[in-house]
């Protein structure tokens, strides 16, 4: 298993929860599919599917987890379809226009009807903690997502207190920077293919994939007043990504390197064998990057916690 993003979090003030602890928490937030009524329900799961019952995986202080989503598919036109016939037939009926707040009532009632028939979607979402480094990431591209996995750890353990991992110079001051001077930029980092460029006005925001970053063509949109707001980095040996404003890494990639060392071990066919070993190879090389992001970065913020319990 190796992640595809991650959105970083500071962990404030927590006290030490033994591994024993924190999964009997879990398996009473285990996921389970909604009744008839609920749109969607959340819940912890294994993370190694099928192959496992296990809720937390922890190897020398880097603790897994994964909530499973559950989402019922009621399209928005499916509703309004109804509605527009539902609405003719009584108005047709009754010889007479309904009013806005019977409608809202009448479409109340047809999603509460339809609900229980619409299909279930799945979606899984990692969790990474950091017991060591007091850090938690989210694999998903949305932050959305990340922020519902937050919050049912928060309801899991009664309180969490977490904020956005913030640094001391903002990311696109930074990326900026390394983009336009080759000399800023730190011995081990060079530069990807993609690039995401911001104007100050109604000039709109420009993306490059697949392009030499050192051009003419990028130092003249530089020179022209433009930022950096996402930034392809590869770190020689290790993994590659698109670093984001808000400090979010995106597209993770790890190098064959890696990819090879966790092959070489042996796992006899076993999946929790081989879902381990990877866990561990890659936090390793991504709490090494991070704290080395970090200090590219000027150090960490120290702002105050601003989550609440």
């Amino acid at each position: 298993m190796w992640f595809k993003h991650l959105h970083l979090y500071r962990l404030h003030g927590s006290a030490e929860i033994p591994a024993a602890d924190l999964e009997a928490a879990l398996a009473e937030q285990v996921a389970r599919t909604p009744g008839s009524q609920e749109a969607r329900r959340v819940g912890w799961c294994p993370p190694a599917g099928r192959a496992g019952t296990a809720l937390l995986h922890e190897l020398q202080g880097q603790r897994l987890m994964t909530l499973l989503r559950h989402e019922r598919l009621l399209p928005a036109g499916v509703v309004r379809e109804e509605l527009e016939e539902r609405s003719a037939d009584i108005e047709a009926r009754e010889g007479r226009k309904l009013r806005r707040q019977e409608k809202q009532e009448l479409k109340e009632q047809i999603y509460e009807e339809l609900l229980p028939r619409a299909f279930i979607r799945s979606q899984k979402v990692d969790l990474w903690w950091d017991t060591r480094r007091h850090l938690i990431a989210v694999n998903t591209s949305s932050r959305k997502r990340a922020e519902e996995a937050l919050d049912l750890l928060r309801e899991t353990l009664g309180s969490l207190k977490v904020t956005p991992l913030a640094t001391q110079t903002l990311p696109m001051r930074a990326m900026t920077e390394w983009l336009a001077e080759e000399g800023s930029r730190p011995a081990t980092l060079q530069l990807g293919d993609q690039v995401e460029l911001k104007a100050k006005g109604d000039d709109g925001v420009l993306r490059a994939r697949q392009v030499d970053l050192d051009s003419d063509e990028i130092q003249q949109l530089l020179a022209a007043g433009r930022q950096a707001s996402r930034l392809g980095l590869e770190i020689e040996g290790r993994l590659a990504y698109v670093l984001h404003d808000d400090l979010t890494l995106k597209s993770l990639r790890f190098s064959d390197a890696l990819i090879d060392e966790a092959g070489e071990i042996e796992d006899d066919g076993d999946a929790i064998v081989r879902l381990e070993a990877d866990f561990m190879l890659m936090t390793q090389a991504l709490a090494e990057e991070i704290e080395q992001l970090i200090a590219w970065l000027g150090g960490e913020a120290n702002a105050a916690p601003q989550a609440s319990e």
